[in-house]
């Protein structure tokens, strides 16, 4: 066994032995969140303007080397942001990750990870976060900036019907068009091919 693969064996051991109680959110809107009780991510302080929380490394959030895998890294850090975009939404509005893109710096070790979130925007319809990754000892693994969609919530007892398909009007005698900027030549076209099978 070489070297490398020995000091990979090591680490591998070091965090199994070393695995975690997965901690639980004592933040109520991700308390029942089934990704971080599967990562094991604990918030640490989460304010309108700052997000920091930390993820225990167990032996299944790790590569054969013993690193974190980066699809963990980068679960950690959705979740980081996005609870920043949950801090500021208006009442009864949502959100969604719309957009992520992650540059990685250095192998993630355990025993955790840390998480800092900062906002670079705060809009009414959309949020951006960027999110730090480091490990215990302060060495950045990763940074991972990720819009937010802003999804507005109905007012109770408003039904929201989607919307219907609009039509083109036409003058006696045409064909109907079907789609919002067809010309009405294109309408018989389509309409054609239709009937001929194509």
């Amino acid at each position: 066994m070489t070297k490398a693969a020995k000091r990979a064996s090591a680490r591998t051991k070091a965090a199994q032995s070393a695995r975690p109680t997965r901690a639980r959110s004592s933040n109520p809107e991700f308390r029942n969140h089934a990704v971080v009780e599967l990562l094991g991510i604990r918030m640490l302080s989460v304010t309108r303007k700052r997000i920091l929380a930390e993820m225990a490394v167990s032996a299944s959030h790790t590569n054969p080397n013993g690193r974190v895998n980066g699809g963990i890294i980068m679960a950690f850090a959705d979740v980081v942001g996005a609870r920043g975009a949950v801090a500021n939404l208006p009442p009864g509005a949502r959100t969604s990750t719309i957009e992520s893109k992650t540059n990685f710096f250095a192998a993630g070790a355990g025993p955790c990870l840390k998480g800092e979130s900062l906002p670079l925007h705060i809009g009414r319809t959309t949020m951006v976060w960027q999110t730090s990754i480091s490990n215990a000892d302060g060495r950045r693994v990763a940074l991972v900036t990720q819009t937010q969609i802003v999804i507005p919530g109905a007012s109770r007892g408003m039904r929201i019907d989607p919307p219907s398909p609009q039509r083109v009007s036409r003058p006696a005698g045409d064909r109907q068009v079907d789609h919002p900027g067809q010309t009405r030549r294109q309408g018989t076209r389509l309409g054609r091919r239709a009937r001929m099978g194509a």
